[in-house]
């Protein structure tokens, strides 16, 4: 495979749109700003994977509850004045032209347009904001060079069941793409976009079942192509640019066959966190030869006194007394006081230490303090940052419907969610 020099690539990640799928976690942030694995935030893969590659010059797409993103985005990601890397953000905003937000991801780059054009590249690596894998860019930028193709797209295998939710495409003998089709969910359709078995040792694919292969969202354009297919309004890439372009361009698909999430859901988003506790997890942050890089915070190291902890993550500054933790993330600066159990649940921490003063007035006031109270109990939930769950709580998913609303609380997919800054009292049942 061709090595292609990485100053030739320009990253341009998604910011996301208003995250519908994951409220209440994006109720007051974007969806790459929500926390993740206790100490990173969703948009901390797509950064480290670029700057892994070696493309570290990398613009990033905002628009809906940005603020937080931008402010972990910029105290996250500085490169010196002796490199030409840079993350920088390009907010949604009205011109004298144009005064309408972004409608959708080729909205969104076609808006920007005036910034890329100004910037000496040959291929834009557009990412998605909302997903969790590890791969190094070059690869696949190294086979759209050598297929001498127009527009690649990133794939992975999926089965039957999970076609039924991504969008499907199928490939000829070349890897060159033919059909695209948007969450199939007849039967015979499906059918049609089969991989061919006799494929299968092309792909190095050891299995027997029917695979199909799904894009990921992570697209390589030649620089011109992109400026040609982005003169119309067609708002979406995967659901308008790239069918429009299989009648003129060359498309090819790069099967990536790693270790693939989109975490888009508050159930995958919840799951995906869980898998990570596990002793061998199917996406490992301790590999150190392409790190997550993430807001260095200088936090003190977590000090437990004498908790029970079995398969879980205990972020930076925590303080956890004498309690149970098993199969569950803890995320920064968070406090579990003693007598609790907590299972099965992703804790995202806090933003800050409370202080003597504010914890004395909210007891004198019979208002638990920052984090997890005496004697609770906590299984399947999203406690978001901030939290003030009370003694003698009962917080559980059992029994409950597949969604729900309440002031204190949201059911989405059969999970508990806390929402962030939210106070939950005393002996409070849920």
């Amino acid at each position: 495979m061709r090595a292609v020099d990485p100053n030739k690539v320009l990253t341009i990640v998604m910011g996301g749109g208003q995250g519908t799928r994951l409220f209440p976690l994006t109720r007051e942030r974007a969806k790459p700003a929500v926390p993740l694995a206790g100490k990173y935030r969703i948009v901390d893969i797509p950064i480290s994977n670029s700057i892994n590659s070696g493309m570290r010059r990398i613009y990033l797409l905002t628009q809906f509850n940005s603020a937080s993103l931008h402010r972990h985005v910029y105290g996250s990601f500085k490169f010196d004045h002796f490199t030409t890397g840079f993350v920088e953000i390009l907010a949604a905003e009205q011109t004298l032209t144009d005064n309408s937000w972004y409608q959708g991801t080729a909205d969104a780059v076609r808006k920007n347009l005036v910034h890329f054009r100004n910037l000496e590249f040959e291929y834009a690596l557009i990412l998605s904001g909302d997903q969790l894998y590890r791969m190094d860019y070059r690869t696949i930028v190294g086979q759209h060079v050598d297929t001498q193709a127009d527009i690649t797209v990133s794939t992975v295998p999926v089965d039957r069941r999970s076609a039924q939710s991504l969008g499907i495409l199928q490939v000829d003998t070349d890897r060159r793409i033919v059909r695209f089709v948007e969450k199939p969910k007849d039967p015979a359709v499906i059918d049609s976009l089969l991989l061919p078995r006799e494929s299968y040792g092309l792909y190095d694919l050891k299995t027997s079942d029917d695979v199909l292969l799904a894009s990921t969202g992570i697209y390589v354009f030649n620089r011109e192509v992109l400026f040609r297919l982005l003169d119309n309004t067609h708002a979406d890439f995967g659901k308008h640019i790239l069918p429009m372009a299989l009648e003129t361009h060359r498309l090819f698909s790069h099967v990536f066959q790693g270790y693939w999430e989109d975490i888009g859901t508050i159930r995958s988003f919840f799951e995906a966190n869980l898998d990570l506790v596990s002793e061998l997890p199917r996406f490992n942050f301790f590999d150190m030869s392409a790190p997550i890089y993430t807001r260095p915070r200088f936090l003190p190291a977590s000090k437990i006194n004498g908790a029970a902890i079995d398969h879980a993550i205990i972020s930076d500054g925590c303080i956890v007394n004498h309690c149970k933790v098993a199969r569950s993330i803890v995320g920064v600066r968070s406090f579990v006081d003693a007598g609790s159990h907590i299972t099965r649940t992703v804790i995202m921490g806090c933003d800050y230490y409370e202080s003597a003063e504010s914890i004395t007035q909210h007891e004198t006031a019979g208002l638990p303090r920052i984090g997890i109270g005496k004697n609770t109990r906590i299984d399947m939930a999203i406690v978001d940052k901030n939290a003030r769950i009370g003694d003698n709580c009962v917080i559980t998913a059992a029994n409950k419907p597949e969604n729900a609303d309440h002031p204190l609380y949201f059911v989405r997919d059969g999970i508990v969610i806390i929402p962030k800054n939210k106070v939950i009292p005393h002996g409070t049942i849920i």
